[in-house]
């Protein structure tokens, strides 16, 4: 058994490396002091780091180390863990170089940023004997994990059959917006269907299980200028999509956004069985949530809120532990947790790279579908034998 407390690096230390200092890290330490510590961050702007530890002060007493070069820190830190807040396309190189290095590591959404890209983790960690798990905060909120309930065992709408999630926006201002590096394909691997997509990609497999078919239209139908620096430069990813999904399971369904369309916003977020639905009203990505309706054939409703109680009184104490560990439900909180108690109590977390893998593996049958014009099928993409959109990803950054 690893020595407690611990010893966890930062990488990348922006707004989601932020969310899990402030969401998680300082939670887990109120609940379990001696469970970890923060020893190393690592950020090539020096100000990130600096900023990151002024959160981490707030609950711990150390101050990590600062870097701006992952090879030096791995080379000056023993470290038991590494979280990896980066950019999508640094996913794999940071991964990779913490594991070949001995360091188990928590990845952000997604995994990776192509399947080759994801598989070089994946392999990298079978060869270290380390894990590689992947930071999905979405799927372990009240809201999925009630739904999934309700869906899969208290059978509350009978057997599912179909499910619609469709929103149309506009851009809120003309004025173009700073530039990031989600905005750059290259960087990010596409647009909002792998970026927010990748949440609602592991809500589907959780509920419905992995998908057979999918087929898929992906455009961009408006030009996105942004500011960086004092120049232009265009958004090139997708700014539409509509696809098709069916699963091994039965169900189908239809998922589809756009921001290039004016006049009224629209949103319908709809799961159909043989015996009711339900229904969301906030987002296409990060639901269901606790607001969500389950409506029975005959018009009686309950909220997934109601029913949480119901829930609850379903599980045994070692599952409501398992699942809301000192009674966090903040996403954030809990991913971090359950890849600190993998390492500590030397078990596989709850999303490791292959689950990753395979959740990703659905926003790139999206992009491989438009790509080629025609159907795919999930099992093509996700082993590699479809890769056409992919492949020039892969070019770009060398991913053989």
């Amino acid at each position: 058994m690893p020595t407690l407390p611990l010893k966890i690096a930062l990488i990348g230390c922006g707004g989601i490396a932020t969310r899990h200092v402030t969401r998680g890290y300082a939670a887990i330490k109120e609940a379990e002091p001696d469970l970890f510590l923060i020893t190393a961050l690592c950020d090539e702007a020096e100000g990130q780091n600096a900023a990151l530890a002024e959160e981490i002060a707030k609950f711990q007493s150390e101050a990590p180390s600062s870097y701006t070069d992952l090879s030096k820190m791995l080379a000056n830190e023993e470290l038991d863990g590494a979280d990896i807040c980066t950019p999508h396309s640094d996913h794999h190189v940071s991964g990779v170089a913490c594991l070949e290095a001995g360091v188990n590591v928590l990845i952000e959404k997604p995994i990776g940023i192509t399947i080759r890209a994801s598989k070089l983790i994946i392999d990298a960690a079978e060869r270290a004997g380390k894990i590689a798990a992947t930071a999905e905060n979405i799927r372990r909120q009240p809201g999925q994990r009630i739904a999934h309930w309700a869906i899969n065992e208290a059978k509350l709408i009978g057997e599912p059959r179909l499910f619609f999630l469709q929103q149309a926006m506009w851009k809120a201002s003309d004025e173009p917006p700073a530039w990031h590096w989600r905005v750059d394909k290259w960087m990010g691997g596409g647009g909002m269907v792998m970026d927010s997509g990748a949440h609602f990609c592991d809500t589907m497999r959780y509920i419905f299980g992995d998908p057979d078919t999918i087929y898929a239209q992906v455009r961009q139908l408006e030009q996105w200028p942004h500011k960086k620096n004092d120049e232009t430069v265009n958004d090139f990813r997708e700014d539409t999509w509509i696809a098709t999904i069916t699963f091994a399971s039965g169900p189908m369904g239809v998922w589809s956004w756009t921001m290039a369309a004016p006049g009224r916003p629209m949103i319908n977020v709809v799961y159909y069985g043989s015996e009711g639905c339900l229904m969301d009203r906030r987002d296409i990505f990060h639901g269901p949530h606790p607001g969500a309706e389950v409506i029975a054939a005959d018009g009686t409703a309950k909220t997934l809120g109601d029913l949480q109680p119901e829930f609850l009184a379903s599980l045994s104490d070692a599952e409501r532990e398992r699942l809301f560990p000192h009674g966090f439900e903040d996403g954030f909180a809990l991913e971090v947790y359950d890849f600190l108690r993998a390492i500590a109590d030397e078990r596989a977390p709850e999303i490791d790279a292959v689950g990753g893998m395979k959740s990703k593996a659905i926003a790139e049958a999206i992009f491989e579908s438009s790509y080629c014009g025609q159907a795919v099928k999930y099992a093509d993409v996700l082993s590699g034998a479809v890769e056409g959109y992919q492949r020039e990803i892969d070019e770009h950054w060398g991913i053989g």
